[in-house]
């Protein structure tokens, strides 16, 4: 059975854009970003909000030819990839391996979690949000910046407690951290 990742950028204070909407200070570098590879290889289908396909639409038509390893590998890896954009104003996808649902069902993520080889990747809080209230998150992975932004949209959901165990943990030279927990209970 394959895992469902819940995976963020945020600051240290728990926030993914500050008050102004503004992420500039969350771009990882090209050791976070082979790092982000790594983990993100292994996933065979991106669960996304809106908003966060409309910005990862990039990754579907970024020219390769001079981009550093990192850039060419996530391009890959993005487009080798189902995607799953949960909307109710999006009118059509506009990349490849992609369809639209325009409500949250945990159902059909849980039978897509059982039948599928490949873990699945829930990005953005909002509809995180939903799948961990639904029970379906397995792990979360937070890249953790040396910043405090003080407000903005929160990483996490409020409303939820759940147990979380440290799997491992990782170190960047640019003083990002990953967390990696596993949901328990």
């Amino acid at each position: 059975m394959a895992k469902l990742i819940y995976s963020a950028i945020a600051s240290l204070d728990g926030y993914i854009v500050d008050e102004k909407g503004d992420y500039d200070w969350a771009a990882p570098d090209e050791q976070v970003h082979a790092y982000v590879n790594e983990l993100e290889g292994a996933v065979g289908t991106f669960l996304l909000g809106r908003r966060m396909y409309q910005e990862l639409i990039v990754w579907d038509t970024i020219p390769l030819d001079d981009q550093p390893p990192a850039i060419q590998g996530f391009a890959r890896i993005w487009r080798a990839a189902d995607k799953i954009v949960y909307s109710t104003t999006l009118e059509a996808a506009s990349t490849a391996r992609t369809r639209i649902e325009r409500e949250f069902d945990p159902d059909p993520l849980r039978k897509l979690k059982q039948r599928s080889e490949h873990d699945l990747a829930v990005g953005g809080p909002g509809l995180a949000a939903h799948a961990f209230h639904a029970g379906l998150v397995d792990e979360c992975h937070l890249f953790l910046h040396p910043i405090l932004v003080g407000g903005g949209r929160r990483c996490l959901p409020d409303r939820i407690r759940l147990g979380l165990e440290l799997l491992d943990e990782r170190r960047f030279d640019s003083g990002v951290v990953h967390l990696r927990y596993r949901v328990v209970g």
